[in-house]
């Protein structure tokens, strides 16, 4: 049996995502390829922990950019601070996905696969003053033009700009957490069962996003000019023992 027969969520790509936006089988959360456990109830947290990252969101009349938005609660969130905030939001994403958020004067829908819509973006904005984009660098990877992807948003960044590259997926930070007393203890209460992870869970992967990776996109971008850090997630959200978040300033 394949992959994304045992997981429906599993090898997704930009097609994959505007499939899963049209179903309606789905729930808002499958739709951006998570099931409802692993999203539901959490995402006035994760929301609480990117504010928390990206201070110049606080600011008024900035101008935002969040790269595959999706359909979730997030989104609904982040379009409520922006109009509080008078900023102008630029939505980045597929027509499918695009067509389940509201449309407001504020907002600006930017329909196409990213970073392919990076000139459409300079072309609307110009310099844009807050980045989000969350649990999507994965998928980028996953396609190999992950750092064409990074190199684009970056470029759109303008001086004194925040961005978020939040929920990496760094299978370097699994493994070490999964081969602790902490992650066994944390895998037997998830499974129920008085198991040990397996091997799949604590030994090296290739074609993972790793901490090779992660320190790749530091260097990159402190070379580009930015500050760049690795940061933790709020202990308080549903994979913060095994994603990690990166922050980057312009000065």
């Amino acid at each position: 049996m394949n992959s994304r027969a045992e997981n429906p969520f599993a090898d997704l790509t930009f097609e994959s995502f505007r499939r899963l936006a049209g179903d309606p089988g789905l729930s808002k959360y499958g739709r951006i390829g998570f099931p409802d456990s692993y999203r539901e109830g959490h995402e006035e947290a994760i929301f609480a922990d990117l504010r928390a990252k990206l201070p110049r969101l606080e600011e008024p009349g900035r101008t935002v950019l969040d790269i595959g938005p999706g359909c979730s609660d997030l989104p609904a969130m982040l379009i409520e601070l922006c109009r509080q905030r008078s900023h102008h939001l630029l939505l980045a994403d597929s027509d499918e996905m695009l067509a389940h958020l509201p449309d407001h004067e504020f907002v600006t829908k930017v329909a196409g696969r990213f970073p392919d819509t990076a000139a459409a973006l300079t072309a609307a904005v110009g310099g844009v003053d807050v980045i989000i984009c969350y649990s999507v660098l994965q998928y980028a990877f996953a396609d190999g033009h992950h750092l064409a992807f990074f190199d684009a948003a970056l470029g759109l960044l303008a001086p004194g700009g925040e961005m978020l590259i939040g929920d990496i997926p760094n299978i370097s930070k699994r493994q070490r957490f999964f081969a602790s007393a902490a992650g066994q203890a944390f895998h037997r209460r998830f499974t129920g069962q008085d198991e040990v992870p397996s091997e799949a869970m604590t030994e090296t992967q290739e074609g993972k996003i790793n901490d090779g990776t992660v320190l790749e996109l530091l260097a990159r971008a402190r070379t580009a000019g930015a500050d760049a850090y690795v940061v933790p997630q709020d202990a308080s959200l549903p994979m913060a023992n095994r994603r990690e978040d990166i922050v980057i300033g312009k000065p």
